[in-house]
């Protein structure tokens, strides 16, 4: 170790430490210069940083500029590394993702994993990878433990923080800029913010700030914007160092942080071992927190015991997804648009300073860098008293500057519906002074302006989308969205952009493209609707969006019209590329997912089969699929899902009887299995709680309407009519559907059906019941659509009979149990009624309902009324037609002959003749 640099220092901390009396602060100052000179003596120079930090990132520049290292050493997992080289092709920002939908060594029900690094232009990872990949002779090596390790050192994997500043939970929405990166977990380089919540809360107080990033812009970015080399190196690692011994609980990741540094301190002695590079000519760019270790690896001289553990057997894949300001501020739980001023912040200093960046070529606006010859570094002094003691140089008030924010802020305000004036301008001017002044400050900050818009602009309500808060950052910085090049995509998304070539649109800007297919003129775009319809599938639902033209089954449009916004969603298509090689073959591995699944069930199986049908046409798989559903079915033991089963059921029978000679196997097999399952579980849904009125509905539909296939497939009748008889419902619905299918199934007359209907009528007991019992018959009309004259006659009889006292205080609830239970079913019950009713008012007043016409007298035994045997002598041929028909001889028969026997043995065809003739 070199001879001590802060024992000036260190004498006045102590001193500081004893004036506030007893305690471990003592301690802690000495050891925060004990850290802070271990870092600076390390044969290897470390590099300390902070997170998307503008002065992290141009101390950087100014450092690889003066030393040019031959070996960079980067905190970032190590097999992200092939992901750098394809930086190239992207525009920042974008993230580094490591995928994988399927686990081994993990909790099954944890997958998918996935871990991202988001890469901003301003920041010092990015700075020294640019700088790396574009000068030869040059090697980065990523150092940091494998995106595998994150998840097996997490405390609770996949649930909890496992890399620093993390929000698992943050960026759930995809429809907006701040979901760019999912439920990823992040990794990024320098996490830099007290673990005890009443530290900062002090920090927030006496600095008079709002939150973490604005007072590190004030007290730490700013002051150190213009520092030297070696004063930036000295604060950065006295502040880790600071953070990292004052612990708390916001930071209970300590042992696995201890880890990450054994793993980075046992990558770079192997690198150095293996490739002879001189330590000298390397740099260890590692967050801040990370150079204050304390762990016996660190450093060259370390201890060398450190095992690394293997990774598990999960399969992980790796790309490149687009990211935001707005998702890295939700991932790390930065404030909004604290990255997006960091942005502005760092364009000013790297003009204000006159260096140039590093930049990757081929990104968009990447500029020749100018290479000078190494530099000297000066011997290294304590810069650390001087930084401490003396307050930093206060800028001078920039006037344009603050003049031309609020004419933009202003003009910006007007265009977003606000009542913006100049005299707001100069309002905003004075306040931010006033502001800077009242928080100590003498040049007022982007968050002093800020707060002054704000103040002066923003009223009661937001007139358009984005309020003034919204619309400072997009003056400041704006949200910068970033995009993954074409050759950096994976072979699905580039395969994707290749098949939708043909529709002549740059489907990779993040706008919404109009595509007009006028598929009978052009049939050459086919295969594009074709594949348009599996994105449908596959992304979110504002990706791909049909405005015209459909596709279902038995279903061809001639001309669609598609809202497409891929370049929107482009992390969603390249996760697609993690799961294969073409959108058929992922399509057909997640049906296959969904239906062998544990929670695959025979209405999703079903569902499957149709998306098979329509966008794969595998009869082969569709095959496998039906089984699948098939063995699903039997399986089932809640009859939940037994309306869908019999809507969709009924649906793919009806395209194979439209489309192929004979139904495939696997139907008649789900058509016999069902019959004989909810024949066995119709008894218990009859009374059971859990199983609902429409649910027996639908296993009465798919009874009665698949009966006739069932019983030509071998199934016996006698299996429903003994599951009716052993039914015994007790709600008023169940019950009124037991009736129905004792009718069905001639039990029960049609006329003892309608006088059970008018007993319920008549018993003042049952009348507030009656909405549930009409739910039943309404819901009733799907298995059995002929029974709708008696739902209309009981409904009808409800209505003219029933007092206005009774009917009144029900009317509500028969309307909301209709509309909860058998909306669907309404319009049948209406269009009875029209055919019932008569047509006009005025045959209103003489219409008798049929239910209360005559019924006409019972034909009295005995020989055949004359008019009869007349007719039959009138109409000599019909009569030789039936008896023809009925086995007797064909000769013309004469009036009160053998027609008079025959009308004596078969009256009612007689009188069915003669109404015929008569008509």
């Amino acid at each position: 170790m070199t001879p001590p640099l802060f024992d000036a220092l260190r004498e006045q901390l102590l001193g500081a430490a004893a004036a506030f009396g007893e305690g471990p602060a003592a301690e802690i100052l000495a050891g925060m210069v004990d850290d802070v000179d271990r870092a600076l003596s390390e044969e290897l120079e470390i590099f300390p940083v902070c997170h998307h930090s503008p002065a992290s990132a141009l101390a950087m520049v100014r450092r690889l500029r003066e030393k040019q290292p031959k070996v960079i050493y980067l905190e970032l997992c190590e097999d992200l590394r092939p992901l750098l080289d394809e930086l190239r092709h992207c525009r920042l920002p974008v993230a580094l993702q490591a995928f994988a939908g399927e686990v081994s060594g993990f909790p099954a029900e944890l997958a998918p994993l996935s871990v991202v690094a988001p890469i901003t232009e301003s920041s010092a990872e990015y700075q020294a990878i640019a700088y790396a990949l574009e000068t030869p002779g040059v090697e980065i090596v990523l150092v940091d433990r494998s995106v595998d390790h994150v998840f097996q050192w997490s405390p609770e994997v996949g649930s909890t923080e496992v890399g620093p500043g993390v929000d698992p939970d943050a960026g759930s929405d995809m429809g907006s800029d701040t979901g760019f990166h999912g439920d990823a977990v992040g990794v990024e380089i320098g996490d830099l913010r007290p673990g005890f919540a009443e530290l900062e809360e002090h920090l927030l107080h006496h600095g008079k700030v709002r939150h973490w990033s604005e007072w590190w812009d004030q007290y730490v970015e700013q002051p150190l914007a213009g520092a030297d080399h070696h004063t930036y190196r000295q604060v950065m690692v006295l502040i880790g160092s600071l953070f990292r011994r004052l612990g708390g609980p916001r930071r209970p990741t300590e042992a696995g942080d201890e880890q990450r540094e054994r793993h980075m301190w046992t990558r770079i002695r192997e690198h150095l071992a293996t490739s002879g590079a001189d330590p000298a000519q390397c740099l260890h760019v590692c967050g801040a927190y990370h150079a204050a270790s304390r762990v016996e690896q660190f450093g060259l001289g370390g201890a060398s015991d450190y095992v690394i553990t293997p990774r598990t057997a999960t399969r992980w894949q790796y790309g490149l997804i687009p990211s935001s300001h707005s998702a890295i501020e939700a991932q790390f739980g930065l404030a909004p648009g604290s990255v997006s001023i960091a942005s502005g912040t760092w364009a000013k200093a790297v003009a204000r300073a006159g260096a140039t960046p590093f930049r990757l070529a081929g990104q968009q606006g990447a500029r020749p860098k100018r290479v000078r010859a190494p530099v000297a570094a000066a011997p290294a002094t304590d810069r650390l008293s001087g930084f401490l003691q003396e307050a930093p140089a206060l800028d001078a008030l920039d006037e344009a500057e603050l003049l031309g924010w609020c004419v933009d802020i202003v003009a910006l305000a007007r265009h977003s519906g606000y009542l913006a004036s100049t005299a707001d301008a100069i309002a905003i001017f004075e306040t931010s002074i006033l502001l800077a002044g009242m928080r100590n400050r003498s040049r007022p900050t982007p968050y002093d302006f800020q707060d002054a818009a704000i103040t002066c602009i923003e009223k009661e309500t937001v007139p358009g989308r984005r309020d003034v808060r919204r619309l400072c950052e997009i003056m400041l910085g704006g949200d910068r969205v970033g995009t993954v090049g074409y050759a950096s995509l994976p072979p699905l998304a580039r395969d994707v952009l290749d098949r939708l070539a043909p529709l002549g649109l740059p489907l990779e800007k993040r706008v919404i493209h109009r595509a007009l297919l006028d598929l009978q003129a052009h049939p050459e775009l086919r295969p594009c609707s074709h594949l348009l319809w599996i994105l449908r599938r596959l992304l979110p639902a504002d990706a791909v969006r049909p405005i015209m033209g459909s596709r279902r089954l038995g279903e061809s449009s001639i001309q669609e019209s598609w809202d497409i916004a891929i370049g929107r969603h482009q992390r969603a298509l390249v996760e697609l590329g993690y799961e294969g090689v073409t959108l058929e073959q992922v399509l057909e591995r997640r049906l296959r997912q969904a239906v062998f699944g544990p929670q695959a069930t025979a209405a999703g199986a079903l569902d499957a089969v149709e998306d098979a049908l329509v966008l794969l046409g595998s009869r082969r798989f569709t095959d496998e699929l039906g089984a699948r559903a098939v063995e699903l079915l039997t399986a089932e033991r809640s009859v939940a899902g037994a309306p869908e089963v019999l809507r969709r059921i009924r649906k793919l029978l009806a395209h194979y009887r439209a489309t192929e000679a004979e139904l495939p196997p696997w139907c008649t097999a789900f058509v016999v299995a069902g019959y004989a399952h909810y024949c066995t579980l119709l008894p218990t849904a009859f009374v059971d709680d859990d199983s609902g009125v429409r649910q027996v509905a639908a296993m009465l539909g798919f009874l009665f309407g698949m009966e006739s296939l069932a019983v030509s497939l071998g199934c016996e009748r006698s299996q429903l009519e003994i599951a009716v008889a052993q039914s015994h419902p007790e709600t008023p619905a169940k019950v009124a559907l037991l009736w129905v299918a004792r009718t069905q199934l001639g039990v029960m007359a049609l006329a003892e059906l309608r006088s059970r209907c008018r007993e319920l009528l008549a018993n003042p007991l049952v009348v507030p019941a009656l909405p549930q019992y009409l739910s039943g018959f309404v819901l009733a009309l799907e298995p059995v659509p002929a029974l709708a004259p008696i739902v209309v006659e009981l409904m009808s009889s409800a209505f003219a009979t029933l007092p206005d006292t009774v009917l009144l205080p029900w009317l509500p609830t028969l309307i909301m149990t209709l509309r909860e239970h058998a909306r669907e079913l309404v319009p049948v019950l209406v269009r009875e009624a029209g055919r019932t009713f008569p047509a006009g008012l005025a045959a209103l007043d003489a219409w008798v309902p049929p239910w209360e016409a005559p019924t006409p007298a019972p034909r009295p035994s005995g020989p055949a009324p004359d008019p009869a045997s007349g007719l039959l002598a009138v109409h000599p041929a019909v009569a030789a037609a039936v008896a023809g028909l009925l086995g007797y001889a064909s000769a013309p028969v004469p009036a009160g002959g053998g027609a008079g026997a025959l009308l004596t043995r078969h009256p009612d065809t007689a009188d069915a003749v003669a109404e015929v003739v008569m008509r």
